[in-house]
Order: C-alpha cells, then structure tokens, then sequence
C-alpha cells in the first residue's frame, strides 16, 4: 500500500526531511510512505489568489494516481483519531487501495480538490505550519501501523 501526502510547498527544512525520513524508515516494505511537493504559485503584492490556488490545486490533481482514494487535510474536516486512522490503513490494505491526502498551501485547497477528495480530514484545530503537518502525519502513519501490529510504539 502507497500512502502519498500531495503537498503544497517545496525545499523544507532539513528538519522536516530528517523526521520524515525517520518514520518513513520505521514503516515496512508493504506501507510506503511518499510525499510529493507542489511547487507554490506566484504570490505578489497584487496577487490573484484565487487562481494561484487553481495553480496549485491543478498540479495536485495531477500528481494524484488514478485510482487512488483522495482525502483533503483541511481545517474544517473531520477530527479523526489514531485508532480510526489504524483502522481505516488496515482497511485499505484489505482492499488494496492506495491513498493520496492533500495539503493546500497558505491559503488553503481549491475548490476542485476539495471536489474530488471522498473525505476531509483534520489534523487538529490548530494552526499547524506546513513543514510540521508532514512530520506530524508520517509519525501518525507510523503510529497507526504500530497499532495494527501491536508493536509497542503506541502505548495508550
């Protein structure tokens, strides 16, 4: 199973890097963590943000495999614990599905990402810097699959 996180923003910081790398290494060989980076439309003092969003949300959707499962992070989605993402991968695995999530940029998804997501999720109803967010769901990736395979990483 492939879980991509199609995101908004390039070039992180290495600390961004090196905690995905960590967890995406922790994962096995059947749980494929991959983070694709979309490049951030143009932004002035006069920018047209509506369509620096359609920019970016095109890119998105283009990065998304065909049959993949489409889910938006988004600040109004819905709260999901760890528990229900262990659920939902192990369900997926059953079915073989593999899972893009979107990460809009600044000014959040366009509207036609939001479209096609089946599902939109939250992280938390906090404002989470971009950078964080990849970190936060590759240790969250991992954290469910150690759930899934009561290896003592999750301790609740």
């Amino acid at each position: 199973m492939r879980v991509s996180l199609i995101a908004v923003g390039t070039r992180m910081p290495a600390w961004v890097e090196a905690g995905v790398n960590e967890y995406r290494k922790r994962l096995p060989a059947e749980l494929q963590l991959d983070i694709r980076e979309i490049a951030l439309a143009k932004r002035g003092k006069n920018a047209d943000i509506a369509r620096a969003m359609q920019q970016e949300g095109s890119a998105m959707l283009a990065a998304i495999a065909p049959r993949d499962v489409v889910i938006a992070l988004d600040v109004l989605g819905k709260a999901i614990s760890t528990e229900q993402l262990a659920q939902r991968i192990a369900q997926w695995q059953l079915t073989g599905d593999n899972i893009s999530l979107l990460v809009g940029g600044p000014d959040g998804l366009a509207r036609e990402c939001l479209d096609k997501s089946s599902e939109r999720w939250s992280l938390s109803a906090l404002t989470l810097p971009h950078p964080l967010v990849r970190v936060v769901f590759a240790e969250q990736i991992y954290r469910a699959w150690s759930i899934n395979h009561n290896h003592p990483y999750h301790r609740a």
